[in-house]
C-alpha cells in the first residue's frame, strides 16, 4: 500500500491552502509552497539518470546531460519564474494596503492588531467588538486573510481592529516571508492585542511561539496587551498562575462576554493619546469640522452659543490648525 508521508512544514501549507479566500491569501500560500518545494524537487524513474556518460539515456555521447538533469532544470525555471510573478503579485497587492494604513495615518486613527496562537479566539474577538461577522471555526489556521474593521473605544475614540493570521511554535520561514506584506500590519500597529487560549494544555508555551513571532517580523516593540480568553472552559488554577505570571493581562471570555468592558477601557488607556486641546468656537456653518472632531478626536464637552458651537476637544494636529484657521478668520470678519 503506498501511503503520502509529509512533514510538518508541508502539513501546515497544506492547511493553509484549505482556507485560502482572498486573491492574496492564495497567491501567498502558493509562494510558500513553491518556496518549500524548489531545494526539495527531485525526478522520478528514468528522470533520475544524472550526467550520463557513453551512449547511455538516448544515445548521448560523452559529457551529455541525461533526460532526468534536462527535465528538473526545466521544472526548477519554471517554478524560478512562478515564484517572481507570485512575488510581484504580491508586492502589488500590498500598495493598496500601505496606502490604507498612511490615509488612517493621516487622519491619526490608531491601530490596533488581534494577534495569538492559532485557534486562540482572535475572530471571535474581533466579532463581539466591532460585529464584524467574520469567519469562525474550531479549526488550525481558520483565518488567513487579514480583516479590518472599525471599532470605538467607550468615550467615542475610533479605531481600527485587524485580525491577523494565527501563529504556532516554529512557523516555518516560507510562511513568514510569504506573509510579511500581510503580518506588516503588526509591526505598524499602535497596540498588539495578543489572544491566549486560557483552556490550552500550555498557555505559557503558546505566548513565547507569538512572541517569537512578533520579534521575527519586527514587532517586538509594539505595545502588548495579553487577553487570556476562553475562561469559560479554562481551569481556574492555571488561570490563576498565568495572571499572575502575566502582569497586567486580562481575562474574558468571547463566547460569554464577560471580561469585555474592562477590556475596551483598557485598550481605550493604551491606545496614543492626541496631544492637542482646543476650545474653539465652530461657526453653525462648519457643521463638517465639528463632525471631524467628534470622529477623529475626543471631544470633552460642547456648548451651543450664539456665534455657534463651543467645543472643548483633543484632536489630531492637522484638525487642531483647521480649528485655529476658522477662528482665526471669524475675528478677522468681525474686525
Amino acid at each position: 500500500m503506498q501511503v503520502k508521508v509529509i512533514d510538518r512544514t508541508a502539513l501546515i501549507l497544506d492547511i493553509f491552502a484549505q482556507h485560502a479566500r482572498s486573491r492574496e491569501g492564495k497567491a501567498q500560500v502558493e509562494l510558500a509552497q513553491l518556496q518549500y518545494m524548489l531545494p526539495r524537487l527531485r525526478g522520478w524513474g528514468e528522470s533520475l539518470s544524472r550526467q550520463a556518460g557513453g551512449r547511455v539515456a538516448g544515445g548521448g555521447g560523452i559529457g551529455t546531460r541525461g533526460p532526468g538533469e534536462t527535465k528538473l532544470e526545466t521544472d526548477r525555471r519554471r517554478l524560478r519564474a512562478r515564484i517572481s510573478r507570485l512575488q510581484k503579485d504580491i508586492s502589488g497587492m500590498s500598495t493598496g494596503r500601505r496606502v490604507q494604513r498612511g490615509q488612517r495615518r493621516r487622519r491619526d486613527v490608531p491601530s490596533v492588531v488581534i494577534a495569538g496562537y492559532t485557534n486562540a479566539g482572535k475572530s471571535s474577538l474581533l466579532n463581539v467588538l466591532t460585529g464584524a461577522g467574520v469567519l469562525v471555526e474550531d479549526a488550525l489556521f481558520a483565518t488567513l486573510d487579514p480583516a479590518v474593521r472599525r471599532a470605538e473605544t467607550p468615550s467615542g475614540r475610533t479605531f481600527t481592529l485587524t485580525d491577523t493570521v494565527g501563529f504556532v511554535r516554529h512557523l516555518p520561514h516560507q510562511l513568514v516571508d510569504a506573509f510579511r506584506s500581510t503580518l506588516e500590519e503588526t509591526a505598524e500597529a499602535d497596540l498588539i492585542l495578543h489572544v491566549v487560549d486560557g483552556s490550552d494544555a500550555e498557555p505559557e508555551a503558546q505566548i513565547a511561539a507569538v512572541r517569537g513571532v512578533l520579534a521575527e517580523i519586527g514587532a517586538g516593540h509594539v505595545p502588548e496587551l495579553v487577553v487570556v480568553n476562553k475562561t469559560d472552559s479554562a481551569d481556574p488554577v492555571v488561570l490563576q498562575g498565568l495572571c499572575a505570571r502575566e502582569p497586567g493581562s486580562l481575562s474574558i471570555s468571547a463566547k460569554t462576554g464577560a471580561g469585555l468592558a474592562a477590556l475596551r477601557d483598557a485598550i481605550e488607556a493604551a491606545l496614543p493619546r492626541l496631544d492637542v486641546q482646543v476650545k474653539v468656537t465652530v461657526p453653525y456653518s462648519r457643521g463638517d469640522l465639528l463632525a471631524r472632531a467628534h470622529a477623529e478626536g475626543e471631544v470633552l464637552a460642547t456648548e451651543h452659543i450664539a456665534d455657534g458651537t463651543l467645543l472643548q476637544a483633543r484632536v489630531p494636529p492637522a484638525l487642531a490648525a483647521q480649528l485655529e484657521a476658522v477662528l482665526d478668520d471669524c475675528v478677522q470678519v468681525q474686525a
